[in-house]
């Protein structure tokens, strides 16, 4: 069965309105259960987590020192532009999948392919570690408590155990309760979000009382050459110089890895069909969401490396190591029970988000169409999400897991890149489509934030760039066996339709019911240009 006629395959676009009629007449939709304050949530569940808890002292300890505070600041400053660009994709295409349906829309189904496989990469990853991570600091809550593990039992606690038992128990438990359903989710990660926002402002006040001046010296310490063994970033590998760590290229070093801190604002996008209104609210979510995790994150590396000495700071647990080491153990029994809460909520958020690209990418035929239903009993993906907790759980088993950190902040900043460029493209081809948001100053605001991407790309090691790249051939081959060849776009008139999905006569690209019928968040508005209000200033060159 050869790909249809719709373009070769890696031009096969989706057209906008057959992006809402999938959602709209669909039998396997997602009911709309956020509002904006349930997408901020989601976004704080997510970013909230090991970046301020656990990556934060360590890229204090072994890479940039007190100036980690400056890589918060550029790590902020990137997310913040990408995260326009992504609110004005998902105000437009307010459907599930995030930046592989931008990418579906904008560029083609191979582009839209290698996007999803990006985002399975970064979010399996995520779970993995993150679970891991968990483990630490459920160790260290037990030791605050002092309850001490036999030897026997603890080998099988630790986050560098050959064989964890913990993190694969926390993601099967996890994954049951999204299986279960997402309201019952999100009725959780309000709780638990409003806790461990609670536990970091009492880590900001109680540690700034304690906070040494002296620590902040030096600011940039100097610069030091890397191992010989160790693996060069990218750009020190294409320049033919190693740069180390510290120093001022130890400042863009860490801001590249801490963009893991801030990643949870892309994966409100993944919740759109899942929302009320979400032309308003999902942009809305994402700028609020990267707005308030900012603030937090600044202040706690503030007040983090101001406690201790850098140096210091790169334990399993080096928020409440800190403040244990100044004499306020207390506070550090509730930062690690806040940091247990708050690092189970990224692992909730992030099977969510898998379950819902997994559940687009099979109702788009690209996976097997199984992973494309919801089910009746718990009105969730469920087996999309069953699928995503799996593999999380296989990959947490892998004894060095965390040491693949990088490889889920390449697939995010691989993402970012494509909703940078899916912003531009989409105002040249589709420049009347209704926006709920649009990003100003175009196209300076999405060409700086492509620049800042690359820029942050290139500071990642050549190691992850290798495992970027087998991933990613992985992919390109999975596509040319499977996805090319079941794609519901190739097969148009073929495609087993279920009764009351879509129109079977139409290919699924034509609604059943009028325009009139639909709500106007299911609908792609296009605006005349002729009542478009006259802006000069404002993306001239972009309209026709």
């Amino acid at each position: 069965m050869a790909p249809s006629a719709n373009g070769q395959t890696v031009g096969r676009r989706l057209p906008v309105e057959s992006a809402f009629t999938r959602v709209e007449d669909a039998r396997h939709r997602l009911p709309r259960l956020f509002g904006r304050r349930d997408l901020v949530v989601l976004g704080l569940g997510v970013m909230i987590g090991s970046g301020i808890f656990s990556i934060s002292g360590v890229q204090a300890a072994n890479v940039a020192g007190p100036a980690v505070i400056l890589s918060f600041v550029i790590a902020a400053i990137v997310c913040v532009l990408a995260a326009a660009c992504y609110a004005e994709l998902s105000s437009t295409i307010p459907v599930s999948g995030s930046a592989y349906t931008f990418s579906y829309v904008t560029f083609g189904e191979m582009w839209a392919w290698l996007v999803g496989w990006a985002l399975v990469l970064e979010l399996v990853t995520a779970a993995a570690i993150v679970a891991r991570v968990w483990s630490a600091y459920f160790l260290a809550t037990l030791d605050g408590f002092g309850v001490t593990l036999p030897s026997g039992v603890a080998q099988f606690f630790g986050p560098e155990a050959k064989l964890n038992l913990v993190a694969p128990l926390l993601l099967l438990v996890l994954t049951a309760l999204i299986v279960t359903g997402t309201k019952l989710s999100a009725r959780v990660l309000t709780v638990v979000v409003i806790a461990k926002v609670a536990v970091i402002l009492l880590v900001v006040i109680v540690g700034a009382a304690h906070i040494n001046m002296a620590n902040y010296h030096p600011f940039v310490p100097p610069a030091r050459a890397a191992p010989a063994t160790a693996s060069p970033t990218l750009l020190g590998w294409i320049l033919d110089s190693s740069f180390g760590s510290f120093g001022t290229m130890g400042i863009f070093t860490a801001a590249s890895t801490i963009v893991f801190a801030y990643i949870g604002f892309d994966l409100i996008a993944t919740a759109s069909e899942d929302a009320r209104s979400p032309r308003k609210t999902v942009p809305q979510g994402m700028l609020l969401g990267v707005g308030a995790v900012t603030i937090l994150y600044i202040a706690m590396a503030v007040v983090l490396v101001g406690m201790r000495p850098y140096g210091k700071l790169g334990g399993a647990a080096p928020v409440s190591e800190a403040l244990a080491a100044v004499g306020v153990g207390w506070a550090a029994k509730v930062v690690n029970l806040g940091a247990l809460l708050a690092l189970m909520t990224v692992i909730m958020v992030v099977l969510i988000a898998q379950s819902r690209v997994l559940f687009n990418m099979g109702r788009d035929g690209l996976l097997p169409k199984s992973l494309g239903r919801v089910s009746r009993v718990y009105s969730s993906p469920a087996r999309a999400a069953g699928f995503a907790g799996l593999a999380a759980l296989a990959l947490t088993l892998y004894p060095k897991v965390l040491e693949l950190e990088e490889l889920l902040v390449i697939g995010a900043l691989f993402c970012f890149a494509f909703c940078a460029v899916g912003v531009l493209t989409l105002r040249r081809s589709e420049p009347n489509l209704e926006r709920g948001f649009r990003v100003p100053m175009v196209p300076l605001i999405p060409l700086l934030s492509l620049a800042a991407t690359v820029w942050l790309m290139l500071n990642l090691k050549t190691s992850t760039w290798t495992k970027f790249g087998v991933w990613m051939v992985i992919g390109i081959a999975i596509y040319a066996l499977y996805g090319r060849w079941h794609s519901r776009l190739a097969n148009e008139d073929s495609w087993d339709f279920d009764l009351g999905d879509t129109d079977p006569g139409t290919g699924g690209l034509q609604a059943i019911r009028t325009d009139q019928d639909r709500p106007p968040e299911l609908r792609a508005i296009r605006t005349p240009p002729a009542q478009q209000p006259h802006k000069p200033t404002r993306g001239k060159h972009m309209r026709n």
